[in-house]
């Protein structure tokens, strides 16, 4: 068979999902020691369609086997590691990232969702979002360096998942929209679910506090995982707040006075 020649019309369809497995194939390629001439007198082809292929275009599935084969790896094994998380997640978004997504509160929610692991196909279903809509969000995401985009429609995160928002732009989206929804709880329902304590600590008592709170964060997405992995029972949406403040103690001082 001359790989040169359209014998398979079954060609892979260029999307980020398809660049990082094409990205994935190169990097064997090169480990291997194939050159672009080599590979072109291995499969009967030119060189300048050898680098077509390589960079995606008049790319068949045919072909693609071909050129896995070449260094032994298996289409299945290019796909897993495509989908491998990258070895370096940002710890921390730009200025600009955030900035993006405190301007689209539906963007920001579908990041989240994403950060923490949820498939973003059931938030679409959950907030009725119609397919444009979603698709245009998940391009913005991808252009922002915020997330991979996989073969399948599976989305990654670019960004560590125990991410700490820092900067303005997001904890002011909190202050605004976030806040709200425990402002507005009423805590004296039978269903609130709530814990709260007053205690006295010293500034190193306090920065353990803050450590604390942090684990109980980290505790809260191991146990979404889970349950999203171990659970057959239907799923909600649940917003938690853990948060610390000096007491005013302003009004206990006055009614003190008498």
């Amino acid at each position: 068979m001359r790989y040169g020649s359209p014998d398979d019309l079954r060609t892979v369809n260029r999307s980020p999902g398809q660049e990082a497995l094409l990205a994935v194939l190169r990097r064997h390629l090169r480990g291997a020691g194939w050159s672009v001439r080599r590979i072109a007198e291995a499969l009967s082809a030119s060189e300048p369609t050898i680098k077509r292929w390589l960079a995606g275009r008049g790319l068949t599935l045919d072909r693609l086997e071909a050129l896995a084969g070449l260094c032994d790896v298996s289409l299945a094994d290019l796909v897993r590691e495509s989908e491998a998380p990258p070895p370096h997640l940002a710890n921390e978004l730009t200025l600009a990232q955030e900035k993006a997504l405190s301007e689209d509160i539906l963007l920001s929610f579908l990041f989240i969702a994403i950060l923490s692991g949820e498939n973003w196909q059931e938030l679409a279903q959950d907030l009725a979002i119609p397919a444009a809509t979603m698709e245009a969000m998940l391009g913005r995401l991808y252009k922002l360096a915020l997330i991979d985009r996989l073969p399948g429609g599976r989305a990654r995160t670019r960004i560590n998942p125990h991410i700490v928002w820092r900067k303005l732009p997001m904890r002011r989206q909190f202050e605004l929209q976030m806040k709200r929804q425990f402002l507005e709880m009423d805590f004296s329902a039978d269903d609130a679910v709530y814990g709260s304590t007053v205690i006295k600590l010293s500034e190193a008592g306090a920065a353990q506090m803050a450590e604390m709170i942090e684990r109980h964060r980290r505790e809260l997405s191991a146990l979404a995982v889970a349950d999203r992995a171990e659970s057959h029972l239907p799923r909600g949406w649940h917003a938690v707040l853990s948060a610390a403040r000096p007491l005013d103690l302003t009004q206990l001082r006055e009614m003190s006075q008498g």
